[in-house]
């Protein structure tokens, strides 16, 4: 198991033994922001289950920043048997991106962006969409690394409403969060293995016609407790609820 004070660095591969360079944005990282030096130790994890312990041999700072490493140990850490994949709904200003960051801290395996009716913001195709795409993305690898996580989610592209229901479709159990229905998370018979997907409407919650198109491919509408929460932090406490109710957390 690794050392959970150690930082974690993502690199596009992670070798079992022997040496290891760390480039890019995550290089300048560990020699500018951290300042880390030869003798001192960090995990290297290629956001897909494998990760190392290693020995910092050198540091090159600078715009083109090299970290030189020796692999001390390597291991591989297995998806849970119970995915949860979340489908968030686009939220106005930074609430998304936060709505990312808590989901992602809290253990969630993909993350489907969803062009839900009531949601203020607009993803449209092009630039100003690829580069709210790519926050959230990057806002995925960072709390993966933040909270030491051997796998970042995956975020998807966004999707339609029309899209959504046909993901329901392939889940093991997809669940609507709705505040107003009289089904709770603790009433459903929830499965030890495949794939959960938790829907989390706008702010201005979930239309009708939304709810009954999901409900038609499959969808359980169900709250969570007595109290609304807003859409940036209702994936991350569901997702803690399934923890503590599934086999997710032993």
């Amino acid at each position: 198991m690794p050392d959970t004070t150690l930082p974690v660095f993502l690199a596009a591969s992670v070798p079992a033994s022997g040496r290891a360079v760390l480039d890019g944005e995550e290089a300048r990282h560990a020699a500018t922001v951290r300042r880390l030096r030869a003798g001192e130790r960090l995990v290297l994890s290629d956001g897909a289950g494998a990760m190392a312990r290693c020995v910092v041999e050198g540091v090159q700072a600078g715009r083109d920043a090299l970290v030189t490493l020796s692999v001390e140990s390597s291991w591989t850490e297995e998806p849970p048997a119970l995915r949860v994949l979340v489908a968030q709904a686009l939220a106005k200003g930074d609430r998304g991106e936060l709505a990312v960051e808590l989901a992602t801290e809290a253990g969630v395996d993909a993350i489907v962006p969803w062009r839900a009716a009531r949601s203020v913001a607009k993803w449209e195709d092009g630039g100003r969409g690829e580069k709210a795409l790519a926050r959230w993305r990057a806002t995925a690898r960072a709390a993966a690394k933040q909270a030491r996580r051997a796998h970042v989610p995956d975020v998807t592209e966004p999707v339609t409403t029309g899209e959504l229901a046909g993901l329901v479709a392939t889940m093991s159990l997809a669940i609507v969060l709705e505040s107003d229905v009289p089904d709770r998370l603790t009433d459903l018979p929830l499965p030890d293995t495949g794939d959960v997907l938790l829907v989390v409407g706008p702010e201005g919650g979930v239309t009708d016609e939304e709810l009954a198109v999901l409900r038609e491919a499959g969808a359980r509408a169900v709250r969570l407790g007595t109290t609304v929460l807003r859409t940036s932090t209702a994936a991350a406490v569901a997702l803690g609820a399934l923890g503590a109710l599934t086999t997710r957390w032993q």
